[in-house]
């Protein structure tokens, strides 16, 4: 063997051994992990997989899990290419306060896209009379999966109104069949608009939708720099008469920095350019472009996704640039 194809090889070898495999191999398939059945999540993670198995031509399957905190730590142990978030429990997997991972800091967190907004959700039956969260003190709640948004935020927000709730945990389909039994007097829950289990249980029974009251939105948001005001509009459900106040988190597609470049782009590419099979998948999306990348203030962006928007000429804010 010549000098220069030993040299050659060794270059070759010590390349390849100092990339990440991901950078090195387009992979043959991936999975998004999304959510437990009946919330949105699950719906358009099926999106998206689908878009990602015929667009970029990469077998793509959904895995359900409790949320967004264990998608991140999925995410980050590689058992998983794709993971949905909020921006709270993102926030709290870079600076190692994560619940589920207390004191490990994931700095290699990157975002694709941003999906939609989750607006913090409360419902009771109309017959129970609850249509505030001060009237929950004592009562029995649902606040969806432990290790989801609703389950995370509302267990520590409720505590820190003072409101001594009954929490109960556990999927959001399966708690709205027990709050239309009696099993539980309401659910508190954080998901995308509108959300099918809660637009089911308005088809079956009747209920109450209702708002958090200025004291407690201001309480909440002092202490939370993730968490943004939002109104769920008259006509998202059925039965508000008018528009509900209440608080919301951006929800992002995101992946690990080991994700090569090219399949990075290609999946943000594929799935803002096919919006409205999206749309069509769930209605959240039509918040899915990517002008609203800038609703993500601190998660790092995927260079393969960042030469995506400047190749369609969006400004990426520099606290976001790779």
């Amino acid at each position: 063997m010549s000098i220069f194809l030993k040299s050659f090889t060794a270059a070759a070898l010590t390349l390849c051994f100092s990339l990440p495999l991901a950078a090195q191999e387009r992979p043959k398939s991936m999975t998004i992990s999304t959510a437990s059945p009946g919330g949105v999540y699950a719906i358009y993670g099926e999106g998206v997989a689908q878009i990602v198995t015929d667009k970029v031509g990469i077998a793509t399957s959904t895995r359900q899990t409790q949320g967004p905190a264990q998608n991140l730590v999925l995410l980050k142990a590689g058992q998983v290419e794709l993971g949905m978030t909020t921006s709270g429990p993102a926030y709290e997997a870079m600076h190692g306060t994560l619940e589920l991972a207390p004191g490990v800091e994931y700095k290699d967190l990157r975002v694709l896209f941003a999906m939609y907004p989750t607006p913090f959700q409360m419902v009771a039956l109309a017959s129970n009379g609850i249509n505030s969260l001060e009237q929950l003190d004592g009562k029995r709640v649902g606040a969806g999966p432990r290790a989801g948004t609703g389950g995370t935020f509302w267990t520590r927000w409720l505590k820190s109104l003072d409101i001594n709730a009954r929490l109960q945990y556990g999927g959001i389909g399966d708690q709205a069949s027990q709050l239309a039994d009696g099993r539980l007097d309401a659910i508190v829950t954080a998901g995308g608009i509108p959300h099918p289990a809660l637009s089911e249980l308005e088809n079956t029974q009747p209920v109450t939708f209702f708002g958090m009251s200025d004291k407690a939105l201001k309480g909440i948001l002092d202490s939370n720099p993730y968490a943004v005001n939002f109104t769920i509009p008259k006509g998202t459900y059925k039965t508000p008469t008018e528009d509900i106040g209440t608080l919301a988190m951006w929800n992002f597609i995101v992946v690990d920095a080991s994700m090569s470049d090219d399949v990075a782009y290609e999946i943000t590419k594929a799935v803002l350019e096919g919006n409205d099979r999206m749309v069509a998948t769930h209605s959240s999306a039509k918040q899915s472009l990517a002008e609203n990348i800038v609703k993500d203030t601190f998660i790092p962006l995927h260079p393969g996704a960042a030469r995506y928007y400047m190749e369609i000429g969006v400004d990426i804010p520099k606290a976001i640039a790779p």
